[in-house]
C-alpha cells in the first residue's frame, strides 16, 4: 500500500482548475510519480474505468475457466499456451471478484451509462455468476463424497479474503461460497491464515486441517499453502500448483 501511494501515477481532478491545481500541490509533496491534471469528471470516470477493464478481462478468464471444465481441458495450461503470444494477455481465473473496487465501481458506470455499458454489466454479472457455479460444483463433489462414504463431509474453504497473503474480506467471492455452502446446509470450516480469529465463521488452522475435513476448496493463492499436502478431495478455483 505504501509504495502504491508513493509511486503510482496519479489522475488528479478537482471542481475547478484552482482545486486541481491545490489538490496537485498537496500530491506533490509525497507522490514520486507523475500527476495529471483533468476535471473531476474525467478523474472519476478514469478510477471507474480502470477497475470496469480489470472486471472485463477477469470475467474472460473465468469464462474460459467454465468452458474448460466442459470441455475436459486444462485451463491453465490453455492459459500459460495462449499467453505465448506476444499481444495475448489472460488473467488468471478465480472463483469470483472480490474487494472494495473491482466488484463495486462497475456498478456505478453501469447506473450513470443508461443501458449503454452492456460489456461492462454482462461482465459483472459473469463474475457474480462464477461463485454461484463454484458453489454448484462443491455441493456436487460434497453430493458424491456421501454417496459412496454414506455420512456427510467436512467441507474446508481454503482461503477467505478476496485476494492473496491479505486478511481483507471485503466482497469477498470465497466469503459468499462459504455462507452459501453453510446455507445450504453442509459442514463447511475456514482456513484463512492471515486471520488469528472470526466471529461469524468457524476458523480453523491450515496447519492441522488434513485431521478434519474431507473436501479442501482452495479459493484464495495464499503462500501459506504453497506445497501443503492434503489427504483428501481437492477442489481448486485459484491454481494453487500453476
Amino acid at each position: 500500500i505504501m509504495s502504491e501511494l508513493l509511486l503510482n501515477d496519479r489522475i488528479i481532478g478537482g471542481l475547478s482548475v484552482e482545486d486541481t491545481e491545490l489538490a496537485c500541490n498537496f500530491y506533490k509533496t509525497f507522490v514520486k510519480s507523475q500527476l495529471h491534471a483533468t476535471d473531476a469528471r474525467t478523474a472519476e470516470m478514469c478510477k471507474l474505468t480502470e477497475n470496469s477493464f480489470r472486471d472485463v478481462n477477469i470475467a474472460y478468464a473465468n469464462e474460459l475457466s467454465m468452458l474448460c471444465e466442459n470441455l475436459e481441458i486444462d485451463v491453465w495450461e490453455l492459459i500459460s499456451l495462449a499467453n505465448k503470444h506476444p499481444r495475448v494477455n489472460i488473467l488468471r481465473p478465480s472463483a469470483g471478484v472480490g474487494g472494495h473496487c473491482i466488484a463495486v465501481d462497475p456498478w456505478f458506470l453501469i447506473h450513470a451509462a443508461g443501458g449503454q455499458a452492456k460489456l461492462v454489466e454482462t461482465a459483472r454479472l459473469q463474475n457474480d455468476y462464477k461463485t454461484e457455479w463454484a458453489v454448484a460444483k462443491i455441493a456436487k463433489v460434497a453430493e458424491e463424497f456421501s454417496n459412496v462414504n454414506l455420512r456427510e463431509p467436512i467441507i474446508a474453504c481454503m482461503g477467505l479474503a478476496y485476494k492473496e497473503n491479505s486478511d481483507d474480506l471485503r466482497e469477498s467471492a470465497a466469503i459468499k461460497i462459504y455462507k452459501s455452502l453453510d446455507a445450504l446446509g453442509l459442514n463447511v470450516v475456514g482456513v484463512e491464515p492471515n486471520l488469528n480469529h472470526h466471529d461469524d465463521f468457524n476458523l480453523q488452522s491450515y496447519n492441522n486441517i488434513n485431521d478434519i475435513a474431507d473436501i479442501f476448496v482452495f479459493l484464495v493463492k495464499h503462500d501459506h499453502f504453497l506445497g501443503l499436502k492434503i489427504n483428501g478431495i481437492v477442489v481448486d478455483f485459484c491454481g494453487l500448483d500453476k
